[in-house]
């Protein structure tokens, strides 16, 4: 395209007016990104930042980068979109913005965090705090961010601090979309804690706004997230719809990441109304496509849902490795498990964990109408001796899961003699001695957060 001057008061150079393209481009992005036209946003991204470098336009070249880096990302591509905001970094630092600098700093520790790396996502907030923190919009959005880590962690009282704090900083500056972002996540914790009513009324509010800003994406994670409240109160066609609406508006825009948690929602609905098939299919589907994705909480969550499913379903040695994967997952991503809400999703595992052992013993004593409670007192009688003992907590969990579990090789004992009314024969006897190996083998394949294995054995 061939340079026309334009009619101004003073002369412009091509090279100027070059750069006032990049810009240009930079804003069309930006508008294609809100009204969820991500293949046009893209090409105007790359157009911006071919043109930027060709003109000099350096802070406008780190911009693009940086935003295009996110597209990227929502596409579900792990390695690029490091890269390209390593590059908006190196720029903005080349170039001495400060503001730049913080904004490349808080999408890389984004990055980080959705991929579970929770102290070098904190530690990269803090430094673009650092950087950009005399930066209203973005110190407000470093805010959030913070919010983020410490609701993961569980830290609930910190989470509101900086949730209050960065919506306090939007609603000064008049951003609607910041304010919808705010109001998003305090819709997120307060359905963590179960204050429904809350959440009910901080996700109507940000769907409120987002629709008036037209940011389709945002609308579509809103929409999601609403779907787990009316999930919370039992509403589950309302939930159904919600998650339907915003995975056909992520299938749209292209987004993998969040289809994960979309189906991780869709599962849960089918498993609350009785559909199991339907539930196992959505919730392994959640798994897998949260596995390509690396978007480790996602994947932890999905795997915990499908336990619960299996475990209403009898399948407890499935439901005790998935519960067992989440929980190594959980661990990956800093959870302090014991620090955390009941209420919260993370704070519920540990109690589905021993639910299902729980469970799963109780019905190898229905089996057995001469040991029924026998497991039950054993896991009282033991705990008592352990606590007198000052075993901790981890050794407690360990010796009360496996005080559930020690007589699971009881379901590979003929019926006919585990229910034998009159005394046993040596060979019978010798054939009820064998359930601590049969034990050991039915639990090979679960790998137990506790020492587990040797209480059986």
């Amino acid at each position: 395209m061939s340079w026309q001057p334009r009619s101004t008061t003073a002369a412009r150079s091509p090279q100027t007016d070059g750069a006032d393209r990049a810009a240009e481009l930079l804003s069309e992005a930006v508008a294609h990104e809100r009204a969820g036209s991500v293949e046009e946003a893209v090409k105007s991204y790359l157009t911006s930042i071919e043109t930027a470098e060709r003109t000099g336009d350096r802070r406008t070249q780190a911009e693009a980068l940086r935003r295009l880096s996110v597209q990227y990302h929502h596409r579900g591509e792990r390695e690029s979109p490091r890269e390209l905001a390593e590059r908006s970094r190196a720029i903005a630092t080349e170039i001495g913005a400060e503001a730049l600098v913080g904004a490349a700093l808080n999408t890389l520790a984004t990055f980080a965090l959705e991929g579970g790396a929770l102290e070098e996502a904190r530690d990269r907030y803090l430094q673009a705090l650092a950087f950009g923190g005399e930066n209203p919009m973005l110190r407000g959005r470093i805010e959030q961010n913070l919010g983020v880590i410490a609701n993961i962690h569980g830290d609930h009282a910190e989470a509101l601090l900086h949730y209050r704090r960065s919506l306090a900083v939007f609603e000064s500056a008049g951003e609607d979309k910041e304010c919808a972002i705010a109001y998003h996540n305090l819709g997120m914790i307060s359905a963590d804690r179960e204050l429904w009513d809350d959440a009910d009324r901080y996700y109507r509010r940000s769907l409120e706004l987002t629709r008036a800003v037209g940011d389709v994406h945002l609308e579509g994670l809103g929409l999601l997230n609403h779907a787990e409240v009316h999930i919370g109160r039992q509403r589950f066609e309302e939930a159904r719809a919600n998650a339907e609406a915003a995975l056909a508006i992520f299938d749209r825009l292209g987004t993998r990441r969040d289809k994960a948690d979309v189906y991780k929602v869709l599962g849960v609905v089918y498993r609350e109304t009785g559909r199991h098939s339907l539930a196992e299919s959505r919730l392994q589907a959640a798994i897998e496509k949260a596995e390509a994705t690396g978007s480790v909480l996602s994947e932890a969550e999905a795997s915990k849902e499908l336990a619960i499913l299996y475990q209403t379903m009898g399948r407890n040695q499935e439901a005790l490795r998935l519960l067992s994967a989440s929980h190594r997952l959980f661990l990956r991503l800093n959870a302090r498990l014991d620090l955390v809400d009941v209420a919260s999703k993370v704070g519920k595992l540990q109690q589905t964990y021993e639910a299902v052992v729980r469970k799963w013993g109780q019905s190898i004593e229905s089996a057995d109408s001469y040991t029924f409670g026998h497991c039950e007192r054993v896991a009282t009688y033991s705990t008592a001796v352990a606590t007198e003992l000052g075993l901790d907590e981890g050794q407690l969990t360990a010796i009360r899961l496996g005080a559930y579990l020690h007589d699971v090789g009881k379901t590979r004992v003929p019926h006919e003699i585990l229910n034998k009314p009159g005394p046993l024969t040596d060979q019978e006897f010798e054939i009820i001695k064998l359930h601590p190996v049969w034990g050991i083998e039915l639990l090979a394949t679960v790998e137990f957060p506790w020492d587990i294995k040797p209480v059986i054995r």
